[in-house]
């Protein structure tokens, strides 16, 4: 099997793609030279501007947040419709025990949206 075939059932199996609730939770802030017109990668017109420095995901600014590039519904079947322009937050952030360790604001996010906290046993096993 390819290295491409192994990534595209780990991606399948990955818990955040039947997930999204930190898309859909937090607001996705970051500095704005992360755009394509800062020599960035995300685009100008997906973003609004918080502060003369910061950035913001359109769609997370907002009382109920839902990133506008989130596809899908949450806790069931989701993607990112920009995932190689994401920002740094998107990039960064981690489901829990992804590294052996629990991630408080992904379990939070997931609570928000009735979905029980990730455990260890969660995780996909690659071989």
């Amino acid at each position: 099997m390819s290295k491409h075939s192994n990534d595209f059932i780990y991606m399948q199996d990955n818990p955040c793609m039947h997930c999204g609730a930190c898309c859909a939770y937090f607001r996705v802030s970051f500095y704005w030279a992360e755009m394509v017109s800062g020599g960035g990668v995300v685009p100008d017109e997906l973003t609004e501007p918080l502060t003369p420095f910061l950035s913001c995901m359109k769609g997370t600014n907002s009382k109920k947040p839902r990133c506008d590039k989130l596809v899908g519904e949450v806790g069931e079947c989701v993607s990112c419709s920009i995932y190689e322009q994401r920002p740094s937050p998107c990039r960064e952030f981690q489901q829990s025990w992804v590294n052996g360790v629990p991630n408080e604001a992904c379990d939070r996010a997931r609570a928000a949206y009735g979905l029980p906290p990730l455990t260890h046993v969660t995780l996909p096993h690659t071989a």
